[in-house]
């Protein structure tokens, strides 16, 4: 069973949503489910900070030994921060996938859309009918 800590929000294409932090912005990553799915993780190619994403857009790419998949992003937004440790160290993304694995983090246009994704519950539903 993978692990899904109930104060994320999810999305059915396996990304994670952190909570709202003070200064307005979320961190994204790839559940523990899509790590563990994809295998080792070798490379991440990731937006620009700076960059004005549309929810549901594909915002990069993430490549495993097994495969390369595409990266959507759960909310529309403007690119913040960018996790650079990445660049060098993706493994990171297999390790701590909640934690140091995160992707981006995103200022969303429309904060009330965070409420609109998964809850741990509904994702493990997903998981689970999949």
């Amino acid at each position: 069973m993978s692990n899904v800590p109930a104060e994320l929000k999810y999305t059915k294409e396996h990304e994670w949503v952190g909570q709202l932090t003070a200064d307005g912005t979320v961190r994204i990553g790839v559940t523990d489910h899509a790590q563990g799915e994809l295998g080792d993780v070798v490379y991440v190619d990731l937006p620009e900070v700076g960059d004005t994403l549309e929810a549901e857009a594909t915002f990069g790419e993430i490549e495993s030994t097994k495969s390369v998949s595409d990266l959507f992003v759960p909310l529309s937004g403007q690119v913040v921060v960018v996790n650079d440790a990445l660049e060098s160290s993706p493994e990171i993304v297999n390790s701590d996938p909640y934690g140091e694995g995160w992707l981006i983090e995103l200022r969303p246009a429309n904060k009330a859309d965070i409420d609109s994704l998964l809850s741990a519950e509904g994702y493990l539903a997903e998981i689970e009918a999949q």
